[in-house]
């Protein structure tokens, strides 16, 4: 591992990480949500996302695995893994007010009606959505961000995929925590930098994971973390991606753009195999 994996690493994340901040300009300068190009781009990422983890990432997992624990344990390992990060991500979710969480994303007209109903009663409880949609999504993108380092620490084309898929599902997480503070303050600078704040978690959950397990890392933890990982990302893909795109748009348009994003990501990694 080098100094110029680390970076390139850190930087991809950061660079997911961030993307929340697009959101939060999209919800200035948009009057309306592009519904249809959301709903195909949600449903790319979520193709993207379901592919990756079944075909590559979960694959890395089984193989790594195997080499330490053999053929029959490491697939155990493997499939334990996975399911155990769609548990915690399920935690995570189970644990966040259902008002309050990123996964329940509407668009940008249906949250300006709900916040200018919400400054006529009380402008503190506006500010608290906000905040508080700021905190979930810190909390979910912890994880993430880690899942994206570890990726592109173990192979620079799984991270970049890894980012990618990430870097979109993070734009209308931007726009929830945005515009509630928005409305509640009138300030377009004080919601940019809660929304972007919120976003600096990924990278922060990169820097975290990777005090935390550089000593251990190794082909059994990496593992772990892939079949964790994987996990974590299927589970994001049909709890919040696919709903939320088919809540955007027409069915075929997220379904048209799931395919297309498995295209996509089959294309690349067979063309940089």
């Amino acid at each position: 591992m080098t100094s110029s994996s680390v970076l390139f690493a850190f930087g991809l994340t950061l660079l997911a990480g961030l993307s929340t901040g697009i959101g939060s300009a999209l919800a200035f300068y948009t009057k309306r949500t592009n519904e249809k190009f959301l709903s195909a781009a949600l449903g790319f990422s979520a193709g993207v996302m379901i592919y990756v983890s079944m075909i590559e990432i979960f694959a890395k997992a089984k193989n790594s695995l195997e080499m330490v624990y053999g053929p029959t344990k490491g697939a155990w390992i493997t499939t334990l893994g996975f399911f155990a990060g769609i548990a915690l991500i399920a935690l995570i979710d189970r644990f966040v007010p259902s008002e309050e969480n990123p996964h329940e994303i509407r668009d940008v007209d249906e949250m300006a009606a709900t916040a200018e109903a919400a400054k006529e009663a009380e402008n503190k409880a506006l500010m608290r959505m906000g905040m508080f949609s700021a905190l979930a999504i810190a909390i979910h993108n912890f994880p993430e961000g880690l899942a994206t380092f570890v990726g592109a620490l173990q192979d620079p084309t799984l991270g970049v995929s890894i980012a990618v898929a990430i870097a979109i599902h993070n734009i209308p997480e931007g726009i929830a925590v945005s515009v509630p503070i928005y409305y509640a303050t009138g300030s377009r600078r004080k919601a940019f930098r809660y929304s972007f704040l919120s976003g600096l978690s990924e990278p922060l959950g990169a820097i975290v994971g990777f005090f935390l397990l550089r000593s251990f890392l190794s082909d059994a933890m990496f593992g772990i973390i892939f079949a964790l990982v994987a996990g974590i990302m299927v589970y994001i893909s049909l709890d919040e991606l696919l709903p939320t795109a088919e809540k955007y748009g027409e069915h075929h348009v997220a379904i048209y753009g799931s395919v297309a994003g498995m295209a996509v990501m089959a294309l690349s990694l067979l063309l940089l195999s």
